[in-house]
Order: structure tokens, then C-alpha cells, then sequence
């Protein structure tokens, strides 16, 4: 049973989850703010909120009917009868249980029982990253089915992921740090869009109004593109604002294998072909990170 639960936690979706505290974290560090225990703590609390937006997905796309025998990609739990409905309603309290208590050990650690403001702030942020995990798929008016999906992940991988990791280290925020916050969120988006991409046909006929389903397949890859390039440029224009060293541009080999994989997506045919790249886009964006940090941090 417990490898129904890690199978359905998506593990190939966590190294994309902690992209941006990585990238939070190493900007922090390259100006003198670090502190290994809000790192790992503030790492473990992006990884459950995901392990929650993973659970309540297989549950509402379950339960909806949306995972079924047209869906490209890999039976979920549910759908394959592997956890009931019931169980997996089990498995997101418990994990909702689990974050809260190791986000509000992280939150007391960064800020202390004195700066109540901030703990407050923080505090409402957790419950609103829970709420919008949950409400992906779950519910009568869940805005994964909407077309909304791109505009939280970017809201909540991207500009909360670095921005609010990179508060919690130094509790002050520089604007051009939501230059890689824009790249993460982008790239994010990428990945969506891509599992958008693949499973379009059946979200039609599940009434799951994706954004990939209003704009269509052609301009839905345009889209890709957009959003590829866009992350790019938002990296660079960091870079070179910030620029100390040749070494800051390590990140640009991040976009050889991305770079690859959007002449992959241009000459797709077959959507069922595109799922493999969802694992190659979600890695690139995690070593997107690290090399980006490494950057900075080798020029402090």
C-alpha cells in the first residue's frame, strides 16, 4: 500500500517544487543571508505542499472522471483502483497536518515570537499555498478546469517560491528579484502547459477547460515558446544587472537541453510522444536553478 502513496506523491515533480526556494535561497547567500535549517526546512515545506497538490489532483481528477482509459499519461491512483477516494481524502489531511507543523516551525525560526507581522503574513501565505493546491482539481469550481492553472503556478512556484524563501533569509526584498522569480514561474508554466499539451483531447471531452483547450494546440505551442524564451531573458536581465562575473552565465547551459526540447515540441505530432518531455523540461528548470545559484554564489 505505501507504494501506492509514494507513486501517487509523483516523485519526478519535486525537483521542479524546489526550484525556486533554491534559487531564493542561493541569491541569499550570495549576499551574505544563510542559514541551513530555514533552507532545509523551507525546502521540506515546498515538497509537502506539492505531495498536496499531487494527492487532491489524483482525488478530483478521480472523482470527476478525467483520468480515464483516453488519458495519455500514467494512471493515477485512483483511477487504477490503487487507493479509494477515501484513502486518498486521508492521505491529503494527513500531509496538510504534516506542512502546516513543519511551516510553522519554519516561520518561528525565521522571524521569532517578536516580528508577529511577518509570522502573521507568512502564516496566511502557507494556508493560501494549501488552499491552492487543494482547489486545483478539487471542487465544483476547481480553477485547473477554468484555465487558471498557469496564472497559480506561476503566483505560488515562481513568485512565492523565491521571493518568500528569499525573505525569510534576509526580511527584505530587492525588485530585481522577481527577475528569476518571473524565470522559475515561467518555466513552471512550461510544465503545465506541457501536460496540457499532452492531455488536451481527453480534457475536452471531460469538460476540463485547460488553457491549452480555449487557445488550441497550435497556438498553445507558440505559447511554449513564449514562455521559454521569456525565462530566459528574465534570467539575464538579473544577471546583467548584478554583473560581477563571466561565470554568473552558468545558468545558460540549463537552455542547451531546453533549447532541445522545444524543437522536440515543435515537430510533435503525437501527443502521447510529448510525455517524456515533461521529466526533461521539469529536470532542466532544477538544474536551471542550481547552476543559476552557483553562479552567484562563486562571485560573492
Amino acid at each position: 500500500m505505501i507504494k501506492h502513496y509514494i507513486n501517487a506523491a509523483r516523485l519526478r515533480t519535486l525537483p521542479l517544487s524546489v526550484s525556486g526556494i533554491i534559487v531564493g535561497s542561493f541569491i541569499a547567500a550570495s549576499q551574505g543571508f544563510f542559514n541551513w535549517i530555514i533552507c532545509i526546512l523551507a525546502l521540506f515545506t515546498t515538497i509537502g505542499f506539492q505531495i498536496i497538490s499531487n494527492f487532491a489532483n489524483d482525488y478530483g481528477d478521480g472523482v470527476k472522471g478525467t483520468d480515464n482509459n483516453e488519458r495519455i499519461g500514467p494512471k493515477r491512483a485512483i483511477q487504477s483502483g490503487d487507493i479509494s477516494p477515501k484513502q486518498m481524502l486521508n492521505a491529503i489531511i494527513v500531509s496538510i497536518i504534516t506542512t502546516l507543523i513543519i511551516a510553522i516551525i519554519l516561520i518561528y525560526i525565521s522571524f521569532g515570537k517578536e516580528d508577529f507581522l511577518n509570522l502573521i503574513i507568512f502564516f496566511l501565505l502557507g494556508i493560501a499555498s494549501i488552499a491552492a493546491a487543494i482547489k486545483y482539481t478539487m471542487g465544483k469550481k476547481a480553477y485547473g478546469y477554468s484555465g487558471f492553472g498557469d496564472l497559480f503556478v506561476f503566483l505560488f512556484f515562481g513568485l512565492l517560491s523565491v521571493c518568500g524563501s528569499y525573505y525569510l533569509f534576509t526580511k527584505q526584498l530587492d525588485y530585481t528579484i522577481f527577475l528569476p522569480a518571473f524565470s522559475v514561474g515561467l518555466l513552471s508554466i512550461g510544465v503545465l502547459n506541457l501536460n496540457n499539451l499532452r492531455d488536451m483531447e481527453s480534457d475536452v471531452i471531460s469538460e476540463k477547460n485547460t488553457l491549452i483547450v480555449k487557445i488550441g494546440n497550435k497556438r498553445g505551442k507558440y505559447y511554449h515558446y513564449f514562455l521559454l524564451i521569456l525565462s530566459f531573458l528574465f534570467a539575464l536581465s538579473y544577471v546583467v544587472i548584478h554583473y560581477k562575473s563571466p561565470i554568473q552565465f552558468l545558468f545558460m547551459l540549463a537552455y542547451i537541453p531546453i533549447s532541445k526540447h522545444s524543437i522536440v515540441v515543435y515537430k510533435n505530432k503525437l501527443p502521447k510522444l510529448l510525455d517524456p518531455e515533461l521529466k526533461k523540461l521539469a529536470i532542466s528548470t532544477f538544474v536551471f536553478s542550481i547552476l543559476f545559484g552557483i553562479g552567484l554564489v562563486l562571485v560573492k
